[in-house]
């Protein structure tokens, strides 16, 4: 069966920028499949180019067996990184509006707004204006602009943006459902840890090249573990021996305690051993790779310490989560 979206050798220059450079990416249908990489590794603009808002130099782009995404608007449904709702309409006229625009003018369409403005926590805000929603909320309301229609593929740029812990739980399961529902998910992000909770494969960029493009599973099995999770019996125990123990390259302190990383090639069970032997446990258990550490690996080039910081940094954090 044809891909949902099939991109072979694409490139995409600003300029003298080169934003998207020789990029092949294929997502079969059905499938929920991470795009992720750092703040301007090239991520949105091959958002772009898959839905014909931009058009790559070279290339060429298909869009569930079209040539372009134009010849199949109607069953994509997007959430753009950059926000925008019509500010002066009321909430549930703007997802009327939305619906129509792709085609979706049944007579159950106001009882099927109904029923997501209950499941996204806004049951009582489909009169207020979009103007007055806060950011959260904003946010939850353009999910809904992009599922409304029950779209074939669904494109997310960045959409875990400004929510707090328990929506960003909820728009997970909610794209969850829509995958088993049958849409195809392309879910693009530079926060990695979001991607591992949600997809079953990750595409990697960074400066505009993919550096991989593999099944959570397969990468797990490939990287070998080189992190322990730590916690003493003792919560006062003094954890600095362990810094020098052999095989060990460094601690960080966690909210609980200890991320004790391996140097290259250590026997973790033999690294357990020794750990134990020095300071007795609550618990210890070794850590499956991170995305982050997968594409700093994968992505290495000469930085400074400071700098591979920084870039582990934007990888993990997301935006200040708004309070709702």
């Amino acid at each position: 069966m044809e891909p949902a979206i099939r991109m072979t050798g694409v490139t995409k220059s600003f300029g003298r920028t080169t934003a998207v450079e020789d990029l092949d990416l294929e997502v079969p249908r059905g499938g929920l499949h991470g795009f992720i990489g750092p703040n301007g590794a090239g991520k949105t603009t091959s958002i772009r180019m898959i839905l014909s808002i931009l058009f790559p130099d070279s290339g060429a782009v298909s869009v569930l067996g079209h040539p372009s995404a134009l010849d199949a608007k109607d069953r994509i449904g997007y959430l753009p990184e950059e926000r925008g709702l019509y500010r002066k309409m009321k909430v549930r006229a703007f997802l009327r509006y939305m619906a129509r625009l792709k085609g979706d003018e049944g007579p159950d369409l106001d009882r099927r707004i109904s029923e997501w403005l209950e499941r996204v926590g806004l049951p009582g805000d489909g009169a207020a204006r979009c103007e007055e929603l806060s950011k959260g909320m904003s946010q939850k309301v353009q999910f809904l602009a992009a599922v409304i229609h029950r779209p074939d593929l669904l494109v997310l740029d960045e959409p875990f943006s400004g929510l707090d812990p328990v929506s960003t739980r909820r728009l997970r399961d909610l794209i969850l459902e829509e995958r088993g529902r049958g849409a195809t998910v392309l879910l693009s992000t530079h926060v990695m840890p979001r991607a591992e909770e949600i997809c079953e494969h990750v595409v990697m960029v960074h400066k505009g090249r993919k550096v991989l493009d593999d099944s959570l599973a397969a990468i797990r099995r490939r990287h070998d573990p080189r992190s322990i999770r730590f916690e003493p019996l003792d919560p006062e125990a003094d954890t600095a021996p362990l810094a020098s123990l052999p095989g060990v390259e460094s601690l960080r302190a966690e909210e609980r305690g200890l991320e004790i990383r391996l140097r290259q090639g250590t026997d973790p069970s033999a690294a357990m051993g020794l750990i134990l032997e020095a300071v007795p446990a609550a618990l210890i258990e070794l850590a499956r790779p991170r995305l982050e550490d997968v594409f700093l690996e994968r992505a290495s080039e000469t930085r400074s310490p400071e700098e591979e910081r920084k870039l582990r940094a934007e990888l993990v954090d997301a935006a200040p989560e708004e309070t709702e």
